[in-house]
């Protein structure tokens, strides 16, 4: 057997930079990165796309 550690989850680029994740931050290469994304969800700058549902109205349902 060889002393070599097999990594847990591939490095992967920094959704925010592009440079390689680290493993304490993951999937981001830093704290700073990762606070930008939050930021980011948090101000509603990302959004989830959703289906609004028709409410019917009160007349339609007698």
């Amino acid at each position: 057997m060889t002393g070599a550690v097999t990594p847990l989850r591939p490095r992967r680029a920094c959704p925010e930079c592009g440079r390689p994740s680290d493993r304490a931050t993951y999937p981001f290469c830093s704290p700073r990165c990762k606070s930008v994304d939050l930021n980011r969800w948090l101000s509603g700058a990302y959004v989830i796309p959703g289906v609004e549902e028709e409410v019917p109205d009160r007349e339609d349902e007698a």
